[in-house]
């Protein structure tokens, strides 16, 4: 039986994702007639907010490479030829990519690796695609099918590790809907690791969305990084951690043998943590301006307290 969904629709995402791609799209292509219609529906709207990143990136590195070929063809595809990459999975296509670790680029828009779908990109071999598709649909049946819809289009699995072995796993500001992430053989792992970067992914669009501007001079101390964190990056892990969590909580009756013992062992470890932010928590939230998201946050929180 599915689980309750936890509720990840909010308006101002919503809002924020129609006009960000429009007004994109508009310099891309400033001579195309763009929609004006009706808005598409939330999933295909987030797609389309997560895509146009992607080719607004690639056009600005081709344009100060003065690649005009590449600029050209990110101008021809807004998309970025996602038609020819999506995979079906239970929360619409997603492109599941494999790029080589070693060459991924590194800029000024990332601390982190980063990559851009771009004219040759090829989707990931198909074993890796299935064990994508089966996270996907773990996810959705324990309620982050729309989590995942809006924030989680793009998947970039790096380095295949052991169960056990840590997992290194981000996102981006520059590429929201875009996830990087290692892989161990278990999709149930997979999906725990792309829900908390889905998590980061819409924490950040529903702090745009809302105008929140959090001050830096707050402090908070952090047990995930064993050190004091601006509110900021608190707030991320204390919203992102908790969702993990949840999943895992709900998906441990199906599963048995090491994998039973390793998420136990994670949902132990981490409610151990979690319990140590419950103070500092509510003093972070009241930076938070929204009533709405500052609620939001509160909520997930404490279910995972619960647990």
């Amino acid at each position: 039986m599915d689980a309750p969904a936890t509720d990840f629709s909010f308006a101002p995402i919503q809002a924020l994702h129609h006009d960000r791609t429009r007004r994109i799209r508009a310099v891309l292509t400033p001579a195309a007639q763009h929609q004006t219609g009706p808005p598409d529906s939330p999933e295909s709207a987030a797609a389309d907010y997560c895509l146009t990143h992607h080719a607004l990136e690639g056009a600005e590195a081709a344009a100060r490479a003065r690649d005009t070929a590449a600029f050209d063809w990110y101008s021809a595809h807004p998309d970025a030829n996602a038609p020819a990459l999506t995979t079906p999975t239970a929360v619409g296509p997603r492109i599941v990519l494999a790029p080589d670790l070693d060459r991924l680029p590194r800029s000024d828009i990332s601390e982190t690796p980063y990559y851009i779908l771009r004219p040759d990109t090829t989707p990931a071999p198909p074993d890796l695609r299935e064990l994508a598709t089966t996270a996907y649909a773990a996810g959705a049946r324990h309620g982050f099918a729309d989590l995942l819809a809006g924030h989680a289009v793009v998947v970039c699995l790096l380095r295949r590790k052991k169960l056990g072995d840590t997992l290194d796993s981000w996102t981006i500001t520059r590429l929201p809907g875009t996830i990087y992430c290692d892989h161990a053989e278990e999709p149930a792992v997979l999906a725990r690791d792309v829900i908390h970067e889905a998590g980061h992914n819409w924490l950040n669009d529903a702090l745009t969305a809302t105008a929140c501007k959090i001050s830096d001079e707050a402090k908070f101390h952090s047990p995930w990084k064993k050190t004091t964190r601006p509110a900021f990056g608190f707030l991320h892990a204390c919203f992102a951690f908790p969702l993990t969590m949840i999943y895992t909580a709900r998906v441990l009756p199906e599963t048995s043998g090491d994998l039973h013992q390793f998420l136990a062992a994670y949902l132990d470890q981490q409610h151990g943590l979690l319990a140590t932010t419950v103070d500092d928590h509510a003093r972070a939230l009241t930076l938070i301006t929204d009533s709405d998201l500052r609620q939001r946050l509160h909520a997930v929180h404490r279910e995972a307290l619960s647990l």
